[in-house]
């Protein structure tokens, strides 16, 4: 079977116009306060693993120890267990609040675990050690994704419901779709409102997370100084979307670096800012997700960009006027989710198009009738030029007109050897006759370059009326 490239990645997403939020309210912005769990689940050699954690800490510069434990490193996640869950336990406990927990952090921490469902809280899966999985192969990572299913369940008492791995591998968010277990999967940075993918033979709800509106920047270059830098930057961005309105924020928490007392006071400042200026719907992820399922559920569609070669030139060989081949060579591009709409499916109909051989290029031309002529008076025009025609009135012409119009395409057709072509959805016949007027007296070169542009507006114009 012929295989063509497919380029998997979203670029489009939800386009130039978001669909509208309608958060609980009339809520301007949803914030998503997640506190990431994970003092106890870190490598250490106590946990089996082969070297010392070396990330967000407040160690600068730290390496993994192979084979050694590394006392202030652990002193350091310890801290976020022993003290700054606490404080921020204090501090958010009367709020929604989503915890990303790890298992194996959760099974050694069972008075954070019943703090934590004493305050309402969401507390999803962060996996089940706070550990790498970019090199596990796919046996390994599922394997270790069902466990961190069960232990969850065993510790808090139900299974999540929903999921972020945060040190994911390439495989993750496919992994976890598959299983069919989880209303939300939060393993990616990539908008400022959910959104669907379709994985594991499934429509998944993705809600993105955060990693610049996160207090781990406090561990990293460039990142925070004072907590006033980190809530300096979450009231900026909490600002920007609410002026925007119908966004969602997400503020990433961790134990050991928020739960410290000048970082805290960032949390503190945000926490403030946004109930002094309104407007704002606290909600956890599983909220939001119900929220988001509601009122926009996935829309089974059949995507351009998965078709097969047969399917896409049996739907959109028509699209240019008896002209398949362009169709096929639309198919053979490397096509993705960013064509799976009008405009981008139409983008790749007119690079087709435009690296086309000059006479590839007149055959599509001429491929094109006249307009209201005889092929429209027999009713022997494709559906589309059809229909296209009769927007314009094309159909019903009085004599006169029709006269014009014959003359025009005659005298049209004998200087520049194809028919003229023109968008007519987007004109009436007033200005479509002063358009062929003018356009009769133009150098052929020129003209014909027109032409192409107007059948690559056609085509934008077809393609809107069967696809987004």
């Amino acid at each position: 079977m012929l295989e063509a490239p497919r380029y998997l990645r979203d670029l489009r997403g939800h386009g130039p116009t978001p669909p509208e939020a309608d958060w609980p309210g009339d809520a301007r912005v949803a914030v998503s306060l997640v506190l990431n769990y994970e003092e106890g689940g870190e490598n250490c050699l106590l946990h089996g693993d082969a070297a010392s954690e070396a990330f967000l800490s407040d160690i600068a510069g730290a390496q993994p120890w192979p084979g050694m434990r590394h006392w202030n490193m652990e002193s350091i996640y310890d801290y976020g267990a022993r003290a700054g869950f606490w404080r921020l336990h204090r501090m958010l406990r009367d709020l929604p609040v989503t915890v990303f927990g790890v298992a194996s952090a959760l099974a050694r921490s069972p008075e954070q675990v019943s703090a934590m469902k004493a305050a309402g809280w969401e507390i999803a899966s962060h996996g089940l050690k706070w550990i790498e999985h970019r090199d596990m192969d796919e046996a390994t990572e599922r394997t270790q994704i069902a466990e961190a299913i069960r232990l969850h369940a065993e510790v808090v008492g139900e299974r999540p419901r929903g999921w972020y791995t945060g040190r994911c591998s390439i495989n993750t968010v496919r992994l976890v779709a598959e299983t069919g277990l989880f209303d939300w999967i939060s393993d990616a940075y990539d908008d400022d409102l959910p959104h669907w993918i379709h994985l594991g033979g499934r429509d998944q709800l993705v809600i993105p997370y955060t990693l610049e509106a996160n207090d781990m920047r406090f561990a990293v270059s460039p990142g925070w100084v004072t907590g006033r830098d980190f809530g300096d930057y979450l009231c900026d961005s909490f600002d920007v979307l609410h002026a925007e309105g119908g966004r969602m924020m997400s503020v990433g928490l961790h134990c050991r670096l928020a739960g410290r007392p000048g970082k805290a006071a960032g949390l503190q400042q945000f926490l403030r800012h946004a109930a002094q200026k309104g407007g704002v719907w606290f909600a956890t992820r599983g909220q939001i997700a119900a929220h988001w399922r509601s009122r926009h559920p996935p829309r089974p569609s059949e995507r351009p960009s998965a078709m097969t070669r047969e399917r896409f030139v049996e739907r959109f060989g028509g699209i240019v006027e008896h002209s398949p081949w362009v169709a096929e060579r639309a198919w053979m591009l490397e096509l993705g989710p960013a064509h799976d709409s009008a405009e981008g499916l139409a983008h790749a109909f007119a690079r087709v198009l435009r690296s086309a051989s000059e006479e590839e290029q007149l055959s599509v031309l001429r491929a094109h009738p006249d307009l209201a002529g005889r092929l429209a008076q027999a009713r022997r025009l494709t559906a589309d030029s059809a229909a296209e025609q009769a927007s314009a009135g094309l159909d019903a012409l009085t004599d006169a007109e029709r006269a014009r119009f014959e003359a025009l395409n005659a005298a049209y057709v004998a200087r520049h050897g194809f028919p003229f072509i023109i968008a007519v959805r987007d004109h009436d016949k007033a200005s479509i006759l002063s358009a062929f007027e003018r356009r009769l007296t133009q150098e052929t070169a020129a003209e014909a370059a027109e032409a192409l542009r107007q059948v690559e507006r056609i085509v934008l114009l077809r393609l809107k009326t069967i696809l987004p």
